[in-house]
């Protein structure tokens, strides 16, 4: 494998004039923009019929994000310690064991990100305002990974790590706006970080793995390629039947095939098939629901042409074969605040949204025994894996306000009959209040 110094000096002269040029002034021009679908603000100042007409527990609400920033800062304890022996051996045994916390994020890729986070938030605090500083240190912390992987040159996790430090570094210099918003000079860092992660992953992704990180850090290469649309569905295939228990890949390659990134509403709708077809034994009908989750929310064209019997029959058969609260509490916040919430104009979408927000009612009813705010709180901002949190909680407590209010409205009948709503560990209850 090349050096970084090395690989660089083909990109001379977009690396070059980065932080030298002022960028050029262009005409401004009209763009006629794709339309999306639009979300209502979050309705948490509103309270529940009775404070004592609904009584649900609600363990601790942020236990899930604690779980995932006890494995990150231990990856970013290991590696500011360099005791980097220790943290391979770390990640490969939570890979090969496909370990997973409650809300099913892959521990190996925690303990990545961990390992990655300085450098990672180093290069985002630069480019705040989309232009760094003359004299930002961008590139001392990606080169001290460099050094690290030319120390490693056949460990696959190391080479995970450092390209997918090239694949964050290269998103905070593009953003997440529209390909035609992009500054040029954003537009060749962007490409150059990719091409670099993309030249030190070419030994590992060409063969067959047995490693989900492995599969996942070669997923995450196609956001850089003009050519990953011809890749997308055949590399998410790997990813999600080297552990289909995983339901993260199905929902990624799903948003992944729209035709705003890589694929077709057609090619979406078969690959929700294909996927239901080879994860039958884990989900039943809920590959196909997977795989259509998030598409399905952020796309008009995409919920319009769903087959929805499919679409609730996977969830029915999600909940049969994961009776979590953690999966029950996503299904009902999914249908209720997030597709619930969503809405476009477009005829044939909103009444397909619409029939799907009308499940969180038996979801609530027959799956639900505790709350889980956080899930809620993210619901209602679709899901964003870009959302800074900077309370989590004062998040978790709108996601209370907000499940509370709605799962109030479901048994509005038997409050107002004077009945008190009792959630037990078989499901809600009406008492007489």
């Amino acid at each position: 494998m090349r050096t970084l110094s090395a690989f660089l000096q083909k990109h001379v002269t977009p690396f070059g004039r980065l932080l030298k040029e002022e960028p050029k002034k262009q005409p401004f021009e009209r763009l006629d923009m794709p339309s999306v679908v639009r979300r209502r603000a979050p309705r948490t100042v509103m309270k529940a019929a009775s404070e004592d007409a609904l009584l649900i527990s609600c363990p601790d609400p942020t236990a899930e994000d604690a779980v995932r920033d006890k494995h990150i800062k231990t990856g970013q304890r290991l590696v500011r310690q360099e005791r980097w022996d220790e943290l391979i051996k770390l990640i490969e045994t939570a890979d090969r064991g496909r370990h997973m916390t409650t809300g099913t994020m892959p521990v190996a890729e925690l303990l990545a990100f961990g390992t990655r986070a300085d450098v990672v938030h180093a290069a985002e605090h630069a480019l705040l305002d989309g232009r760094p500083a003359k004299d930002a240190p961008l590139m001392e912390g990606i080169e001290a990974l460099e050094h690290v992987l030319a120390e490693y040159p056949d460990s696959y996790v190391v080479a995970c790590i450092v390209a997918q430090a090239h694949i964050d570094i290269g998103w905070a210099w593009r953003g997440n706006c529209w390909d035609v918003e992009v500054a040029e000079r954003n537009r060749e860092a962007f490409a150059a970080h990719f091409d670099r992660a993309a030249d030190i992953m070419a030994d590992f992704c060409a063969f067959k793995t047995c490693s989900p990180f492995l599969a996942a850090t070669c997923c995450a290469l196609l956001g850089g390629t003009e050519n990953g649309k011809n890749h997308v569905a055949d590399r998410y295939e790997v990813l999600i039947d080297l552990n289909p228990s995983n339901p993260r890949p199905m929902r990624a390659m799903g948003n992944h095939l729209l035709p705003r990134w890589y694929g077709s509403y057609d090619t979406l709708e078969l690959e929700a098939r294909r996927t239901a077809s080879r994860t039958q034994k884990v989900w039943g009908a809920g590959g196909y629901t997977w795989v259509q989750f998030d598409a399905i929310v952020n796309d008009d064209e995409a919920c319009a042409n769903l087959d929805l019997d499919f679409f609730v029959e996977g969830m029915r058969d999600i909940l049969k074969r994961r009776s979590d609260p953690y999966t029950a509490n996503l299904l009902a916040a999914y249908c209720s605040n997030s597709i619930g919430q969503a809405y476009s104009g477009n005829d044939q979408a909103d009444h397909i949204r619409a029939q799907i927000a009308d499940c969180a009612n038996w979801i609530v009813r027959n799956h639900l025994t505790e709350l889980h705010p956080m899930i809620w709180a993210h619901a209602a901002r679709g899901f964003d894996n870009n959302l800074r949190i900077h309370s989590p909680s004062r998040f978790a407590a709108s996601g209370r306000d907000d499940a509370i209010r709605i799962i109030t409205s479901m048994f509005s009948s038997e409050i107002a009959a004077g009945k008190r709503i009792v959630f037990t560990d078989n499901g809600p209850v009406a008492q007489p209040g």
